[in-house]
């Protein structure tokens, strides 16, 4: 395996080996075509049935249900996917599995027929659990020993993260709004299979990185050593029957909610027909799941040393204020989405037009130019080697130009512009590729806030953010469904939200795993993930909210609800900022 390591690193792009730029573009093409199809999915089910571009005429809260059980999925699945590729797969041949299931999904969306709707979407959900968890454990493995690179590896790597979702939200989006939403889904698929493609044919490069544990049993003499040692430390706490009960109940609750609450709203359909004490069967479920779990957590969590227990408790308040995070800026994927095509004024005339047309041509094509210098230095280092890789890479890389090129051709020959509401979702990559060397070097001064600080940060952030959209949308009289207001409030308010996003997401991952022991990260990890599904969940049934709550007060109070909830729990988060030190034992 070092072997592997070492050859790896021969070949540098970047001062990097180039097998990590493979893992850059096939990332980048993943999350083309994951955030391309995401920001289609609200407008396409509630896009009225008679338009120039028909969709299913959802209600919005109906859609915004099913994306938020959608969502929470994806962060569920992981768990499992990842599983599979420690015992089974490989987190290689996991990869590819997660693409090909992926790209099925795209393509099954692409025939617009409801069931092939719902299956695209099960597929997707299902692809993701494979190719989520995997690809980053590649990048892990082939980091051993080299510890010192790994910051600066993910670092591009979640620049790929970026550019993916940043073409993808605008190219998908372009052809759904402008040609048809087929146009939008098939095309994400065709990249993913290109992605899957490129991965596949670069293999050699990997060596025995990634491969599946019965390929590398032969070399794993020292790893056997280590493994056999983290097993004995293990059984300073191993899962108990119980454990496994309450695992099992709390998973088959919270999936019981997770597809009751859409199939109740959408299809009338009710997998939980009771009521208790005036709770109906979906609440109670949900209730006890969350109260199963807490057993599971506060029974493990009571059999470790004081200092290993009081930072898991620190990990559990932190993954509470990451719900409340990701419920309130989740709201990108569905009510914002809608503020963007119904209440804000898209339209551009005269010089404002050809301002947006040249400012938009370069957001584009600069960092589409910086992309295709770093397929120029991958090219040199490795054609001898992964020849068709790169050719295969060439070709996605050539239709994404033309893509480009065609898009913004067309731009400059209409006489105004009407902004795509799908473009406003691209703002948040752009804001994260542009501003996180910032942040970076922030938490590399001496002025680095504390944990319980950068979380505040985050949400007092994000709640300012929808301060904006409050203000903004003001003047919208009560019930409306349709109104102008200026896209500045809309592009601020993902400014502000970005910069919270750079405060808290990125950071959240890192003091997990400060702060657990290597025996239990895993479980951790799963918590972690089950913090964000619930945020995302919550994202979805509290968007629903946005009619009833625009019908009885006023959109501009709709958007309030996630000012004053951020902003209340970022408060929280610095009057406990002394506890949650004393609970972190000197983890910084």
């Amino acid at each position: 395996m070092n072997t592997d390591i070492e050859n790896l690193f021969k070949d540098k792009v970047l001062g990097h080996p180039a097998g990590l730029m493979v893992l850059f573009f096939t990332e980048m093409w993943e999350r083309f075509s994951f955030y391309g199809m995401r920001i289609l999915l609200v407008l396409f089910l509630t896009a009225p049935l008679v338009s120039d571009n028909p969709g299913w005429d959802w209600p919005r809260e109906h859609a915004l249900s099913l994306i938020g059980t959608y969502a929470s999925l994806l962060y569920l699945t992981p768990i499992i996917g990842g599983y599979i590729a420690d015992k089974i797969t490989g987190y290689r041949l996991a990869v590819v599995i997660g693409c090909i299931i992926m790209t099925l999904g795209h393509a099954s969306m692409a025939l617009e027929t409801t069931f092939s709707f719902y299956v695209g979407l099960a597929l997707l959900v299902i692809g993701t659990g494979f190719f989520k968890p995997n690809i980053t454990s590649i990048i892990s493995e082939m980091y051993k020993g080299k510890e010192s690179k790994k910051d600066g590896a993910y670092t591009l790597f979640y620049m790929g993260v970026n550019a993916g979702a940043f073409f993808g939200m605008m190219l998908c989006g372009y052809l759904a709004e402008n040609i048809g939403w087929s146009w939008g889904f098939g095309l994400a698929g065709i990249f993913m299979f290109l992605g899957m493609l490129q991965f596949l044919l670069a293999k050699n490069l990997f060596g025995l990185i990634g491969a599946s544990p019965s390929k590398i049993q032969a070399e794993k003499a020292e790893s056997d050593k280590q493994a056999v040692a983290a097993a004995d430390e293990e059984k300073l706490n191993p899962f108990t029957k119980t454990d496994y009960i309450l695992i099992v109940l709390a998973a088959l609750a919270g999936v019981l909610y997770l597809f009751n609450d859409p199939l109740e709203k959408i299809g009338n359909i009710n997998l939980l027909p009771f009521e208790l004490g005036g709770l109906g069967g979906s609440n109670i479920v949900v209730l006890a799941g969350l109260a199963l779990f807490l057993v599971l957590v506060i029974s493990r969590v009571s059999r470790y040393t004081k200092v290993i227990r009081e930072r898991i408790i620190a990990v559990a308040i932190f993954g509470l204020f990451t719900v409340f995070f990701f419920a309130a800026f989740e709201q990108s994927l569905g009510s914002m989405t809608l503020f963007a095509r119904d209440y804000t004024n898209r339209a551009l005339e005269g010089s404002s037009a050809m301002i947006f047309k040249v400012v938009d041509a370069l957001l584009t094509t600069v960092p589409l130019m910086i992309i295709t210098w770093v397929l120029y230095l991958l090219f040199k280092k490795t054609y001898s080697k992964i020849g068709l890789s790169n050719i295969v890479l060439a070709l996605a890389f050539v239709g994404i130009w033309s893509l480009v090129l065609y898009r913004i051709a067309d731009k400059f020959s209409q006489e105004g512009n009407q902004i795509e509401a799908t473009w406003f979702g691209i703002l948040n990559s752009f804001f994260i590729i542009t501003l996180a060397p910032f942040f970076t070097r922030w938490w590399e001064s001496k002025y680095n806030p504390s944990a319980a600080v950068k979380y505040a940060l985050g949400l007092i952030l994000l709640g300012l953010g929808f301060a904006v959209l409050a203000y903004g949308s003001a003047g919208i009289p009560q019930g409306s469904k349709t109104a102008s207001v200026s896209m500045i409030f809309l592009i601020f308010a993902y400014l502000l939200h970005t910069m919270g996003e750079l405060c808290l997401s990125p950071v959240g991952l890192s003091y997990l795993s400060k702060l657990v022991p290597a025996r239990m990260i895993g479980f951790m990890f799963g918590i972690w993930y089950l913090a964000i599904a619930i945020g995302q969940k919550a994202a979805g049934t509290l968007g629903g909210m946005i009619d009833k709550i625009s019908e009885q007060y006023s959109l501009s109070t709709f958007f309030l609800m996630f000012t004053l909830v951020p902003i209340g729990v970022g408060l929280i988060s610095i009057l406990l900022n002394p506890l949650l030190k004393r609970l972190m034992h000197g983890v910084r």
